[in-house]
């Protein structure tokens, strides 16, 4: 209190502090140890200085990078999600392979649903309809317009599939449907 104290610019400090939190969120979670750690510092109060918990807050962001670096925070419900994605994903095929493109239709609309509510976990949007989802997802940047028009493409074939209008896409909608859903997970959900 009586001590000499060093301190940062109030305004840089407070913007690196909700930038990284908001990073750790996204890479780690709320129920990380190194959000939790990151919280605590950010709270304790120092006598110190700015200065001082700076270099603690900057201590668990190199923490917190060294393990996403290094691949210590995938977690287990995305390797199982993934597993899962795959896994339906080759029925799909399958199911296409053997010229049930409708059935085929349905399960790659369903993992392409269930994508988007991770999506918008992460994002901490609310889920809702698929049509929802995607505009809110499109909103936050998470991707592009014309990502979006393709997964409302998918939906629509989906919907149509699941309602048994089969007139209404063809075998060619879903051959093209699936790799585009497959590759929408790569790009998004590694």
């Amino acid at each position: 209190m009586f001590g000499r104290s060093e301190n940062v610019d109030v305004d840089l400090f407070l913007e690196w502090r909700v930038k990284v939190k908001n990073l750790i969120v996204k890479v780690a979670g709320e129920n990380s140890e190194h959000y939790k750690e990151f919280s605590k510092a950010e709270g304790s109060s120092s006598w110190s200085g700015s200065l001082t918990k700076f270099k603690a807050l900057k201590a668990v962001f190199l923490a917190t990078k060294e393990d996403f670096d290094g691949g210590y925070l995938s977690s287990y419900k995305a390797i199982v999600q993934a597993e899962v994605f795959d896994t339906e994903l080759e029925q799909a095929y399958e199911l296409l392979k053997s010229g049930y493109y409708v059935a085929a239709a349905v399960i790659g609309g369903v993992v392409l649903e269930t994508a988007l509510r991770e999506l918008c976990g992460r994002e901490i949007i609310p889920h809702g309809k698929m049509d929802k989802m995607n505009a809110d997802l499109t909103k936050a940047g998470v991707y592009s317009k014309i990502v979006q028009k393709q997964i409302t493409a998918f939906a629509g074939i989906r919907n149509s599939a699941a309602h048994g209008n089969k007139e209404e896409f063809t075998k060619g909608d879903v051959e093209q449907m699936l790799p585009a859903i497959e590759q929408f997970l790569a790009v998004n959900l590694d």
